[in-house]
């Protein structure tokens, strides 16, 4: 049987566009995701949570994002979680969780984009 590995976030720039250009020409750009959920518990108090999400995005997407994206920006995302090891300096294995972008729709006003 098939898998499916799909995201959909709707969420905002914790930071700005983080970017290289690889050998190949290839822009990757990087950045953190908030997503917020709230809920009022029994006494009517207004709680929220937020997680945050690590997002890459590769070729033509990052070059939108870079273009197009600042610290705060609202974005609705579709991508695929992929996790990835390295060795940190202490010479321990870590892990980190990105997902991958794959469709990207900008959400702020024209006004509110950084051009």
């Amino acid at each position: 049987m098939r898998g499916l590995n799909k995201v959909t976030l709707i969420g905002n720039l914790g930071k700005d566009v983080e970017h290289q250009t690889l050998e190949g020409n290839i822009t990757v750009a990087k950045f953190s995701l908030a997503t917020s959920e709230s809920y009022k518990d029994e006494k009517g108090q207004l709680h929220t949570s937020t997680e945050w999400h690590n997002i890459v995005l590769w070729r033509g997407l990052a070059d939108l994002a870079i273009k197009y994206l600042a610290k705060g920006s609202t974005i609705y995302l579709e991508g695929k979680l992929k996790t990835r090891s390295y060795q940190d300096k202490m010479g321990g294995r870590r892990y980190v969780t990105e997902i991958i972008g794959e469709s990207l729709i900008l959400l702020d006003k024209p006004e509110q984009m950084k051009l």
